[in-house]
């Protein structure tokens, strides 16, 4: 995923974390001050964001969860803090911040330790494969010990650029598949233009057993078939509302409303009206009406229901 950059540095001074975390020896440090903070980048170590104890909080059901969003990337950086405070009025009741590389794993769990309705998925995008290593993936199963960490994701693979090779990608996919089983959390899969590869390695790593989501399903009926077979949910975003989406139209027509959940993929994909601008979290609404109206059942109904989808998604339930 493009625009993960290293803004973890702004990300600890606008986000100071609450507590501390303890670190494994010669790795990486959780910051409780900026001092820290700065100290750890000095020290060339990592810095991540706090334990984000959640708050007991009462869920309005009538509210969206949005189940993949990077809120932590660098189109948000000069509004991030007035947009996410927004949100609840906006009727988003919770957001899963997406980590696409390592950077992009620490400015997410510093994010999801500041906001309580905020929950972190760390995984390595196949586009950022080509930077992880044993040490990485060491330090990601140590961080998955965070309570507010909740999938694995997001991992897969994508052949719409000729980088890094598939061969590295396939490598990292595996890999990444058998954290998410180690640590025993679902994951979230990304795959663009390898329907094919895709389903054979979770079929063969056996990614049922884990659950999880396609993210920003975009193939046709019959992948769609198996994986809702495999138990996996399919991801519905912007595109659902674009005129040329024939196929996801008809995989949400198809699909059992309970198999799927909502997502935004901020700041990319905007829904119809705003298509080309940057997105959020409050687009959501545009997508409720497309799948409202693909399905044939009212707002409240949709909103209700992914809602629900989501919590078991990401073990969540009460």
């Amino acid at each position: 995923m493009k625009g993960h950059l290293p803004y973890h540095r702004i990300f600890c001074r606008r986000f100071p974390v609450k507590s501390l975390v303890k670190q494994p020896e010669g790795m990486l440090y959780l910051c409780r001050s900026n001092t820290l903070c700065r100290q750890g980048f000095m020290q060339q170590n990592l810095c991540v964001g706090g334990t984000g104890t959640e708050k007991k909080r009462d869920r309005n059901k009538t509210m969206i969860f949005d189940t993949h969003a990077h809120y932590d990337d660098e189109a948000f950086e000069e509004d991030r803090e007035a947009l996410l405070e927004s949100l609840k009025d906006g009727g988003i009741g919770a957001v899963m911040n997406v980590a696409a590389s390592l950077e992009s794993c620490r400015t997410t769990l510093l994010l999801a330790g500041h906001y309580d309705w905020m929950y972190a998925a760390l995984g390595v995008h196949p586009s950022g494969t080509a930077e992880l290593d044993e040490a990485g993936l060491k330090w990601m199963e140590f961080q998955c010990s965070h309570e507010k960490v909740r999938a694995v994701g997001e991992i897969g693979l994508d052949y719409y650029w000729e980088e890094p090779e598939h061969s590295v990608q396939k490598i990292w996919f595996v890999r990444q598949l058998d954290l998410a089983r180690k640590v025993k959390l679902p994951v979230i899969i990304h795959s663009r233009d390898a329907a094919k590869d895709t389903l054979d390695i979770m079929k063969a790593e056996k990614a049922g057993d884990m659950g999880g989501v396609v993210h920003c399903f975009s193939y046709g009926k019959e992948i769609a078939r198996e994986y809702l077979d495999m138990g996996f949910f399919l991801g519905i975003g912007g595109v659902s509302t674009f005129n040329n989406a024939k196929k996801l139209k008809e995989v949400v027509e198809y699909a059992p409303l309970e198999s799927l959940v909502l997502e935004t993929d901020c700041p990319y994909l905007s829904p119809v009206p705003n298509r080309g601008k940057r997105n959020s979290s409050l687009n959501l609404s545009y997508v409720v009406d497309a799948v409202s109206a693909l399905k044939g059942v009212d707002r409240e109904t949709v909103i209700r229901v992914t809602w629900d989808n989501a919590l078991r998604l990401y073990g969540m339930q009460h």
